[in-house]
């Protein structure tokens, strides 16, 4: 990237040759195990991004927000699985997409949620295309597949207008292991329980064509995907520190960064304050329960090379406070880290670091830099 010194800060920043690597390796590895692919566009909420991971092979997207599909549907993407359990003042909005042509899959994953969808048309006389959301690892939302409640979901569902789609599950729990061994042990429970859901389904003689599973960690383990349709994935199209610990990319493959500027020091206590604060970088402190802590993030020159010793150790607003890893006072940090340097911060979490910005600044092959519009809202 050229003229380092012109450049605003704090900024994202996002490394396209990363970044395609990092769709190629996703979009391969799945085809090998044979399912769709079905990426999920929150860690970006970028089109440009999107296109990328759509033109490596992409078939469809997942959304965390109504906003998310409104803004890709408009931009001629129009398979869109809502991942999110639909709440009933957000009805009338999917509706409208799907009036509007879009086919949007919604989600739910209580048998109150299923009535209220399954006496529903949208205004033109259509059908909410609906996945039963299954808990495959007690991680977060969803209902255990072994449950007789699944099959009442189901037949509300089957007896109503809505038209059953599938079942689907996150194996949160991934995040919270650090060895292949074990997260091939998750990504198999993740298969093989929403396999069972959708079995159980059958069996009652509900239709159940769609099995959708994913997480990054175990779409990157998994040994098989007997019985799956499709898998969705989203932070491995930029990873962060959080997925270098779970060990499922290296340091080197995080192809976001915010850049941010030395403004002062404290050599007392060997520090040095950038322009990034958590209002930059997020609260959030994924490391922090790892076995490596990085703090707010890990620090980088401004060309992307990591500079050992040093993360961001904390942050106020639009201060970050950086300093040496092992909490020993560096007395020459001034000299280290002048005023005026410019450097990158990687993030704990990149869609949530993403999320602070309303754009991207892309630094492309040829060391040029282009910005790209980011979606935000619900």
């Amino acid at each position: 990237m050229t003229n380092h010194s012109a450049l605003p800060t704090p900024s994202a920043l996002i490394d396209e040759k990363k970044m395609s690597c990092n769709i190629d390796r996703m979009q391969r590895r799945i085809a090998e195990l044979g399912p769709r692919f079905r990426p999920h566009v929150k860690t970006s909420k970028c089109l440009e991004v999107v296109q990328r991971q759509l033109a490596a092979g992409a078939q469809g997207i997942t959304v965390s927000t109504l906003k998310e599909a409104e803004n890709f549907f408009a931009a001629g993407i129009d398979d869109i699985l809502y991942a999110v359990c639909l709440a009933p003042n957000k009805i009338e909005q999917a509706a409208s997409l799907i009036d509007r042509g879009c086919r949007l899959t919604v989600v739910v994953d209580s048998a109150a949620a299923a009535g209220m969808i399954s006496a529903r048309k949208t205004p033109l006389g259509k059908t909410f295309r609906t996945m039963i959301e299954v808990d495959t690892d007690g991680h977060r939302s969803g209902i255990r597949p072994q449950s007789e409640e699944l099959l009442e979901i189901g037949k509300i569902l089957a007896g109503g207008i809505a038209e059953l789609a599938g079942v689907m599950t996150h194996a949160g729990s991934s995040y919270d292991v650090d060895t292949l061994e074990a997260l091939q042990e998750i990504a198999e429970q993740e298969r093989r329980l929403c396999v069972l859901a959708a079995e159980r389904l059958r069996g009652a003689g509900y239709d159940c064509p769609e099995v959708s599973i994913g997480s990054t960690p175990t779409a990157l383990s998994a040994r098989s995907l007997e019985g799956v349709t499709e898998v969705r994935a989203g932070v491995y199209v930029f990873f962060d520190l959080v997925m270098k610990n779970v060990g499922v990319c290296g340091i080197d493959d995080i192809a976001l960064s915010v850049a941010t500027t030395v403004i002062g020091h404290q050599p007392e206590k060997g520090w040095a304050i950038v322009d990034a604060g958590w209002m930059a970088m997020s609260r959030d402190r994924g490391t922090q329960k790892q076995k490596k802590d990085y703090g707010y993030g890990a620090v980088c020159d401004i060309s992307g090379a990591v500079i050992p010793g040093f993360m961001l150790a904390s942050a106020n607003q639009e201060h970050g406070i950086l300093a040496a890893e092992n909490g020993i006072a560096a007395q020459d940090i001034a000299r280290i880290f002048p005023i005026g340097t410019q450097l990158r911060i990687l993030p704990n979490h990149a869609c949530a670091t993403g999320a602070q910005f309303p754009e991207y600044r892309t630094i492309n092959n040829d060391g040029s830099t282009a910005v790209w519009e980011r979606f935000h809202g619900w």
